[in-house]
Parts: C-alpha cells; sequence; structure tokens
C-alpha cells in the first residue's frame, strides 16, 4: 500500500500545485473608466471619419474602429457607417447605459497624405501606443495643411488632360489646348468652390467652359500656327472629361454594394450619378451655344483612335502622377502610383491583343492594377484607395462619352444618329462598370494574399529570433 499512497499523493497535490512560476499567470489589465472610454470611443471614429472622407470602403472604415477600439480593450463595440455620419457605441460590463458617439461626414475631400499618416497611426496603436498620445498624434494629424499649394493642385489638373491628350497621340497645338482648356476649367470649379457652390453646379460650369474652349479652337486654323490644321476638338473634351471625373469613388461605390453596405453605397452611387449628370448637362449646354454661334461640331463615325504604344504609357503615367498631386499624395504614393498606373495599363493592352473588346479589356487592366496596388499597398505602407485611383482613371471612357453626348445634339431629326449616340453612352457606361467590377474584385482577391504574404513574413521573423 505504501508505493500506491506514495503515487496518489503526487498525484493529487498536482491539481493544487503548478511547477510554473506565479508571475507568468498574472496580466495587468488596465481600468478603463467611462472617461478613457470615451476618449478611446471618439479617437476611434475620428480615425473612421478621415478614412471615410478619404474615400476608403465602409467595411475598411469599420474594421479599422473595431480594432483601434479593441487594442484598448474595448472589445464590444458596435459600428454603423452611412454615407454621411458613422456612429460608435460601447457598453461596458456593468455600466447602466452605453457610451455612444457620432461623427457627420462632411461630403468627399481626398488627402492621400493625410490618410497614409492616418494608417501609420493605426499601426502604432496596435502596436502598443498608449490612448493620449495616439490622441495628440491624431490631433496633429488633422490639423496638418493639404499638402499642395492651389497653383499645383490646378496646374496637376492640367497636366492630367495632357497625359490624355498624349495618350491619343494628339500633336503639340493639341496638347496645349487640352492643357489650356483644363486649367480654365479648373480655375472655374476652384472660384465656384472658393463661393461655396455645390459641386453638381460647378461640374456643369467646369464642363461647359473646357467643352466651349474645345469648340472656338478650330478657329486657330486661320493662323498660321503649324499643325492648327489638325486639331481635333473631340481630344480636348475627352481630356476634360477624364479630368471632371477624376476625384469620383468609383470603386469606393462598387465595394460598398458589394460588402452589403446598402446605404454609404446609395449614397456614393447618387452622389458618382448626380456629378456625372452635371458633367454632361455642361457639355450640352457648350454644344448648343457652339451650335447657335454657328460653332457647331460634327460627330466622328467612329471612336478617337490611341496614338503609339510608347504614348500610351508616356500618358498614363503622367496622367497618375497628376492624379496623385490633385488627391495630396506624397513622393512615395506618387511612385507607387505612375508604376501601378503602367501595369494596369499593360493588363489593358494585352487583353486587347487577344481580341476582348474595349469593356473586357478596361476590367482586366484594372484587376490587374488593383490586385497588384493591394499588394503594394501592404509592402510599401500606402493607401490602397490612393493608387488603385491611379490605376483605373487612363482606361475612363472620356472620348466615348463626349462622341455619345455629340451625335445626340446633332442629330437632330435623324433617328438613326440618335440611337447611334444612345448606345455609344450605353457603351461607355458599360466600360465605367467594368472598371469598377474589375477593380473590386482585384481588391477581394489581393486581400486573402497580401493577409498569407503578411503571416509568412512574421512566421520567418519568429524562425530568426
Amino acid at each position: 500500500m505504501a508505493p500506491r499512497r506514495r503515487k496518489l499523493l503526487p498525484s493529487l497535490s498536482s491539481l493544487v500545485r503548478s511547477d510554473l512560476p506565479t508571475d507568468t499567470l498574472t496580466e495587468a489589465f488596465p481600468v478603463i473608466d467611462d472617461a478613457l472610454a470615451a476618449q478611446i470611443v471618439e479617437l476611434a471614429i475620428r480615425i473612421g471619419e478621415t478614412m471615410l472622407v478619404a474615400g476608403a470602403p465602409a467595411s475598411e472604415v469599420t474594421l479599422t474602429i473595431v480594432r483601434v477600439a479593441g487594442t484598448y480593450g474595448l472589445d464590444q463595440v458596435h459600428v454603423e457607417v452611412s454615407y454621411n455620419s458613422i456612429t460608435a457605441t460601447y457598453h461596458r460590463p456593468g455600466a447602466a447605459r452605453p457610451i455612444t458617439s457620432m461623427r457627420v461626414v462632411r461630403g468627399a475631400a481626398p488627402d492621400h497624405e493625410r490618410l497614409q499618416r492616418v494608417q501609420a497611426l493605426v499601426s502604432d496603436i496596435r502596436s502598443g501606443l498608449d490612448p493620449q498620445t495616439a490622441s495628440e498624434r491624431f490631433r496633429r494629424i488633422r490639423h496638418t495643411p493639404f499638402l499642395y499649394r492651389p497653383p499645383a493642385v490646378v496646374i496637376a489638373q492640367g497636366m492630367l488632360a495632357v497625359g490624355v491628350a498624349i495618350m491619343f497621340g494628339a500633336p503639340w497645338i493639341v496638347i496645349v489646348l487640352a492643357f489650356v482648356a483644363a486649367i480654365l476649367a479648373a480655375l472655374t470649379q476652384y472660384a465656384l468652390a472658393k463661393a461655396h457652390v455645390p459641386y453638381f453646379f460647378s461640374q456643369i460650369a467646369g464642363a461647359f467652359v473646357l467643352t466651349l474652349a474645345a469648340a472656338f479652337s478650330p478657329l486657330l486654323a486661320l493662323t498660321p500656327l503649324p499643325g492648327a490644321q489638325d486639331i481635333r476638338p473631340s481630344v480636348i473634351v475627352a481630356s476634360g472629361i477624364v479630368l471632371m471625373l477624376a476625384g469620383l469613388t468609383v470603386v469606393g461605390a462598387a465595394q460598398d454594394a458589394i460588402d452589403g453596405f446598402a446605404l454609404t453605397a446609395m449614397g456614393r452611387m447618387l452622389e458618382l450619378t448626380t456629378h456625372t449628370l452635371g458633367v454632361v448637362l455642361g457639355i450640352l449646354a457648350a454644344l448648343e451655344v457652339a451650335s447657335v454661334v454657328g460653332r457647331g461640331m460634327d460627330p466622328p463615325n467612329e471612336a478617337v483612335p490611341l496614338g503609339a504604344v510608347p504614348l500610351q504609357f508616356l500618358g498614363a503615367g503622367l496622367i497618375a502622377v497628376a492624379v496623385a498631386v490633385y488627391n495630396g499624395a506624397g513622393r512615395r504614393i506618387i511612385v507607387v502610383s505612375t508604376v501601378l498606373s503602367l501595369i494596369a495599363w499593360a493588363g489593358y493592352l494585352a487583353a486587347s491583343s487577344i481580341g476582348l473588346d474595349t469593356a473586357a479589356a478596361s476590367g482586366i487592366g484594372a484587376f490587374v492594377g488593383s490586385f497588384v496596388g493591394v499588394l503594394a499597398a501592404y509592402r510599401l505602407h500606402v493607401p490602397s484607395v490612393a493608387i488603385t485611383i491611379a490605376a483605373i482613371l487612363p482606361m475612363v471612357p472620356g472620348a466615348a462619352v463626349f462622341r455619345g453626348l455629340l451625335s445626340i445634339v446633332e442629330a437632330g431629326d435623324e433617328g438613326s444618329l440618335m440611337l447611334v449616340g444612345f448606345e455609344t453612352l450605353v457603351g461607355a457606361a458599360v466600360v465605367g462598370i467594368s472598371l469598377a467590377v474589375g477593380a473590386s474584385l482585384g481588391i477581394y482577391l489581393g486581400q486573402p494574399v497580401r493577409a498569407s504574404l503578411g503571416s509568412v513574413s512574421k512566421a520567418r521573423v519568429r524562425l530568426r529570433r
């Protein structure tokens, strides 16, 4: 019995004793009172507001708010993101009522340099930055002025139109006219923005000025300027249309719809439709005025052809640089956006070379650009929304939109020409949808790949240690 008793006693003692050091079983939990919880919720929701204003999808905004709050111990935070507001609620166990904070989002104002700093702050928060320091850093980020002065932004808008004209292989005089027309439209919109005119009317005014400048540009043929006989007003207007549509959140609206954020998606789609309609109305009004004064334009019989392949890549890269500056991006985002734009355009050309139509090729180009962009955003610590815009913008069908509108205006009683115009506009809309779907698909397929690469990198770091 003695040996059995000796075996039994250690077995019983093992239930109440442990050989592990007692200090490894203790953990310091921070004391989170109502004041600290309110500060954490307010910090998280302000970070989300900044991301939503910059065009980030609602799912990413929601996830960021939950992660920031969870890092500081608030595990039961409920977030609701709508088109123009964010609400976050935390119900502390044992508390009589929840802590709720709401922020009103007052319109989109892309600032990709600020967005990059916010993402870096979120990374530092998840690495252990205390709430007080995080709040102070975020306050400094919020008060940081836009990276570029207004003259630089206006010139960037003009260079965007230059990039589109170069892609069409336009002669130097058309490139100069596209730059001048875009500058006039940008100055018009800037003046209306200073006067607090709604953006819808600003789009109408900008498109009107741009189209009217293009309509009177053939008058230069009466001068001895070399190349004045080869002026193509359609290229000038197409360049301006891409400029007018550069700031619209097409990809964000598509992602919100796919993610199930119906209210935010509907709000963004309505805004997208309204601002695009403003461009259409401005072009139509200018075409009517030009026709009345005898400067009407004949609708082209076929699509405006692109220039040589090297010119296409040059124009796409210039568009990416201009868009990055227009959205307040820093040097790193500019470089990444340019490279990504070239990759997306290469995907478009490859798809076109095997016989796919413009819509399918545009969707594939957007997919390639956004997929590579998600991976680049993770590796280079840049916002994915910033570089995705640069990837798809060169494929925006500005020339097709103008050709369709011009056909409708000049149709008169000719029903066949009217049908051709509507068919062209429908084709342009299909290209826009393909761009949104392709970009969204690239982001969704790129995210799990990015997560896998992150897991592999962390595993390698642990093995080295």
